[in-house]
């Protein structure tokens, strides 16, 4: 059938991997659509809670700050998610998780809306952050599954990245527009709604979702992905990239206002989303030759020196021409990296593995937040862009200092405590 992904190993070389073949795999429609439903809100949370708590404080600070623990909470808690929806599956821990997020994150808005202290919006914020759903890891892990063995690998991971940032693009513009056309707290309340409605779709689809395994996961040392070197240096990198995210939220949010046009933020991330969803459409469609760590390597040193030159530009053109390179420096170092988790992880801890470097770009973009936040409020508009720049240089540093570990053994074999995995997919 042509809706299968096993060929042999004369197609795969005959036949170039591409949107099309990867979209006829069979059963993936059946949680693409629904995940993308589910994975909306994730695009609309942090900007929703900064607009919100700014409108009610009158501080970038708090605003920021109340953001970051939202981030923290959902990086410390993702890969728990992720290593219990391996071991129990998806929808056993999706489900609660969906319900716990809605009424947290409508417990934030009410908390906001009828001026409670700060403490009282950080003890909403941690368990919305907490009990974000992650569809985004969900779905790669499902398509893990469907193509086992198969060269699409490399395409379904450039096809989630422009999934999740053509989210980056339609979730800031939805928010500011419902923030500042409807009401400060529409936002947080559209994500909360979105959020339930999707994630219980998703949850629904328990056909294509992966095996319990339990049995391989006890296998792995303490279980945990965490203990594959590669991993721990992904982990670096994605903090870099989180930084970016965070960083320009609050600055680009901060310099809109100042020019007295405070509905053109929404415009100006979007076309930095923009940017990373061409740049992951190509990604997707090139056949690549060269090593994915070097991709990787390449991608992350343009990504630092495009993010340096933010906080020198005071124009708001200029502003969306640099915005639009560095969202297209992103997309190839996010996609190389999930990448490299199919050859260097074990497929019985895969979920959690993704939700490690998801939960890394919260975290990074957490902690931007929070520092822009405050350069904001204490220093001059458009501070906030220097945080990008330090965010990058340093995850670069330590990636050119452990590059290393991303390379798999000689015989295509990542060992935890004596279990091996199968020989990795090519994706060059």
């Amino acid at each position: 059938m042509a809706s299968t992904v096993t060929t042999s190993k004369d197609s795969a070389a005959t036949s170039r991997p591409g949107y099309g073949r990867l979209l006829r795999t069979r059963g993936a429609w059946t949680f693409l659509l629904p995940g993308f439903a589910a994975r909306q809100p994730f695009a609309m949370l942090t900007l929703s809670i900064v607009l919100l708590v700014q409108h009610t404080t009158g501080s970038y600070g708090a605003a920021g700050a109340v953001a970051a623990a939202t981030g923290v909470s959902m990086a410390l808690f993702a890969p728990w998610s992720g290593r219990l929806a391996d071991r129990h599956g998806q929808r056993a821990v999706l489900v609660p998780g969906v319900l716990v997020h809605t009424g947290s994150g409508l417990a934030l808005t009410a908390l906001a809306l009828t001026g409670a202290p700060l403490w009282a919006l950080f003890a909403a914020a941690v368990p919305t952050g907490a009990s974000v759903p992650q569809i985004g890891p969900m779905v790669r892990a499902r398509w893990g599954v469907r193509l086992k063995g198969s060269p699409l690998m490399a395409t379904a991971a450039a096809f989630e990245s422009v999934t999740d940032e053509f989210t980056f693009v339609v979730g800031p513009l939805l928010a500011t527009a419902l923030c500042t056309a409807v009401d400060p707290a529409a936002g947080l309340v559209a994500e909360a709604s979105l959020t339930l409605v999707g994630g219980l779709l998703f949850a629904a689809q328990k056909n294509t979702q992966p095996p319990a395994g339990r049995e391989e996961h006890a296998r792995v040392e303490h279980g945990s992905a965490l203990r594959v070197p590669g991993v721990r240096v992904l982990i670096v990198t994605f903090l870099g990239i989180g930084s970016v995210f965070g960083g320009m939220q609050v600055a680009l949010a901060a310099f809109t206002e100042s020019i007295g046009n405070p509905g053109l933020n929404g415009v100006l991330y979007g076309v930095f989303a923009a940017g990373n969803m061409l740049a992951g459409i190509a990604c997707g469609a090139i056949a690549w030759r060269t090593a994915p760590q070097r991709r990787l390597v390449l991608a992350h040193t343009a990504l630092a020196l495009t993010a340096s030159a933010l906080w020198t530009t005071h124009s708001a053109l200029l502003l969306a021409g640099l915005g639009l390179l560095v969202g297209m420096c992103i997309a190839p170092a996010l996609i190389t990296g999930y990448t490299l988790v199919e050859s260097l992880v074990p497929a019985g801890v895969r979920t959690e593995a993704f939700t490690w470097l998801t939960g890394a770009v919260a975290l990074g973009q957490a902690a931007a937040v929070t520092v822009a936040g405050q350069l904001e409020d204490r220093l001059w508009d458009g501070a906030g862009f220097l945080v990008p720049m330090a965010g990058t240089v340093l995850a670069l540093a330590t990636l050119l200092a452990l590059r290393s570990r991303l390379t798999t053994s000689p015989r295509g074999r990542t060992v935890a405590r004596g279990v091996g995995h199968r020989e990795p997919v090519a994706v060059d």
